[in-house]
């Protein structure tokens, strides 16, 4: 937080910080007809479906403001709304943002929080039209919701994948889970000791997945150009066994994933062995990597290979199959969905 001038945040009160944090925000989408200062935003979607997602981020639970910087969360708070509406093939197009901020914070911490959130936007092309503010006696809260758009028969759900589909995804997956391990551990070791820094050379690609993920708004240009339509699709927030069960449930399929070609970063690798963990289970349990998770007609092989940033990690099958991954071995272990639940009760 802000360590140098603070300004208590009741200095301008509810609205007040709402005008000087949204000052100079300019409307640039067609369809925002009106933004900030009235009692709603007027959206108008001519010939187009809307998708509205909206997700919470509370403080001690989503997010340690130890290791996280307001500007980071500020950008990452925004970024995972916007990659839920690639997520269904849409365009983000707006966005209102709302906080729940306790005393401990001054308008200066909540300037660099917007300021994050307004990068985020302003790189995917997303007015931000509204949002509320409030006090917290717990600390702070983020509550966002995104609104897109999308040709009607162009919106791809969780419900459409179809046996011999193949199942695709994109980047890399387990840097964010061990970017949060490292975190975590350097946090342990040095608490209390305010005159030692915690050594993170050479794992700076570990903490940018964590601390500041990508939408993956080029995959969903990329798919289109390729003239790719695929059949069902989900970012990958909770790991990919979770994510590709949801899918294979909400399809009535099986599928196969082989261990050998889930994409894996050199970093990640050494960060799993140097902790002693399993880096497929990494890859498959840790979440937060923001991928997108999807599956292409079996003719769709050979356009899928010849996009950048994109890995064919398996192929859907009859229900009766269960769902599994192929060991490097050719050995069946059972996927299970083990990835992260804000719900349980051991955090």
């Amino acid at each position: 937080m802000q360590k140098g001038k603070r300004t208590p945040i009741a200095t301008l009160g509810e609205f007040g910080l709402i005008d000087h944090l949204t000052e100079g925000i300019e409307l640039k989408n067609p369809s925002s007809l009106y933004g900030i200062g009235d009692d709603a935003a007027v959206l108008h979607y001519p010939d187009k479906e809307m998708l509205v997602t909206t997700d919470l981020l509370m403080e001690g639970v989503h997010f340690n403001l130890v290791y996280y910087d307001l500007k980071l969360l500020g950008y990452k708070a925004a970024t995972v709304n916007i990659s839920d509406i690639y997520a269904m093939n849409g365009k983000p197009l707006q966005m209102t943002i709302s906080l729940a901020v306790s005393k401990r914070f001054c308008i200066e911490d909540m300037e660099q929080l917007y300021a994050g959130m307004r990068m985020a936007c302003e790189e995917h092309g997303v007015d931000i039209v509204g949002g509320d503010t409030t006090s917290s006696l717990t600390g702070l809260a983020i509550s966002i919701t995104c609104i897109g758009e999308a040709d009607k028969d162009k919106i791809v759900y969780r419900n459409g994948a179809k046996d011999t589909n193949l199942i695709c995804v994109s980047g890399d997956l387990g840097a964010a889970y061990m970017g949060l391990q490292l975190l975590e551990r350097e946090n342990a070791v040095f608490k209390g000791e305010k005159d030692i820094e915690p050594d993170f050379s050479g794992k700076e690609y570990l903490l940018q997945r964590q601390l500041k993920p990508d939408a993956r708004g080029d995959i969903i240009k990329k798919l289109a150009e390729a003239g790719v339509q695929p059949t069902a699709m989900m970012d990958i927030s909770d790991g990919l066994s979770s994510e590709l069960i949801h899918i294979c449930k909400q399809s009535n399929v099986g599928c196969r994933v082989y261990e050998d070609r889930i994409p894996i970063d050199y970093q990640t690798a050494v960060m799993a062995e140097e902790m002693n963990m399993n880096v497929t289970t990494c890859a498959l349990n840790g979440g937060e990597d923001y991928e997108l998770l999807f599956t292409v007609p079996i003719t769709d092989h050979d356009k899928i290979e010849d996009i950048e940033g994109i890995k064919l990690i398996g192929h859907i099958t009859r229900p009766e199959l269960g769902y599994a991954l192929v060991t490097r071995d050719d050995k069946e272990f059972e996927l299970k969905a083990q990835g992260w639940n804000a719900l349980t009760e051991e955090k």
